[in-house]
């Protein structure tokens, strides 16, 4: 099989039939890569965003008061892309 490395673009060949171990490094070409694309996550370059569920039918304070749980539970880091919810302290 051929695949591209997600961290530096590189394309590289290994075996695989169905059933066998994925080479160590997949889907990196390295353990170089494989490292570099864990200190992105680690170091917050990297963040899954998601919107707020059901949003167009809350209320603004629904909004407030589900932030700040999501923020106090530590769900989340910080809420952007809504000014009524936007709270950084």
């Amino acid at each position: 099989m051929e695949s591209r490395c997600s961290t530096c673009g590189q394309s590289y060949t290994f075996d695989y039939r169905p059933g066998d171990e994925l080479p160590p490094h997949f889907p990196f070409c390295s353990q170089r890569c494989k490292t570099v694309d864990l200190a992105k996550w680690l170091d917050g370059e990297y963040r899954i965003s998601i919107s707020l569920p059901n949003s167009e039918i809350m209320t603004t304070e629904e909004k407030k008061i589900l932030a700040q749980y999501l923020l106090a539970e530590g769900e989340v880091d910080e809420v952007i892309g809504n000014e009524e919810t936007d709270e950084r302290d």
